[in-house]
């Protein structure tokens, strides 16, 4: 079901009368050309629609053309992507997984899908404890990781957790954050540095 905000709505309007006045002229500027008006009004409703769906996947298209985490000896820089976040690329147990920084967790956060592509054996976790987040409190299994990697920095015998309900993506809480020396936000930056 498609839900729209006074904005969109308000947006969806303006761009109606815009589209409305101008095929109106140029009806009225063309009527004794037919079948060029009407060549013409279909190049101008593609046009119209290929901006419009350019608007509406804008987000996706930045997203993917955004500059990606970047080495440079000790220090992983990590860009500030359109949504605001800051996201890791790491390798967990040798599968890449990619992570949603996030200073308000405490640990690192698998969701069930990370979980087994690191192979850890899910049909023996034990979600004993519990975790506070936006949408409640939800069982966490505690685990250890075998090995997480970030750029150069391998670490060994990691503890995480496997989040039990709704999350999209793994998170990179404190207590992998806190490994790194020196965490530094510059501008649209996130600087890592061993």
């Amino acid at each position: 079901m498609l839900c729209m905000s006074g904005y969109d709505v308000g947006n969806l309007a303006y761009l109606g009368i815009l589209l409305a006045a101008i095929g109106g002229y140029y009806f009225v500027s063309h009527r004794d050309k037919t079948g060029q008006l009407l060549r013409h009004a279909l190049l101008w409703a593609l046009i119209f629609v290929a901006v419009i769906a350019g608007v509406g996947l804008w987000d996706q298209v930045r997203s993917t053309l955004a500059p990606a985490q970047r080495v440079e000896g000790q220090v992983i820089t990590l860009p500030q992507q359109a949504d605001g976040h800051f996201y890791a690329v790491l390798e967990v147990n040798g599968a890449p997984m990619r992570f949603l920084v996030d200073t308000g967790a405490t640990d690192i956060v698998l969701t069930r899908d990370a979980a087994r592509a690191a192979g850890l054996p899910m049909e023996s976790l034990i979600f004993s404890g519990r975790a506070g987040t936006a949408n409640g409190t939800v069982r966490v299994a505690p685990v250890r990781l075998r090995e997480v990697t970030l750029g150069p920095v391998t670490d060994r015998d990691v503890r995480a957790m496997v989040n039990d309900g709704e999350l999209d993506m793994p998170l990179l809480g404190m207590s992998y954050l806190s490994r790194f020396s020196h965490i530094e936000i510059t501008g649209q930056a996130l600087r890592l540095t061993r």
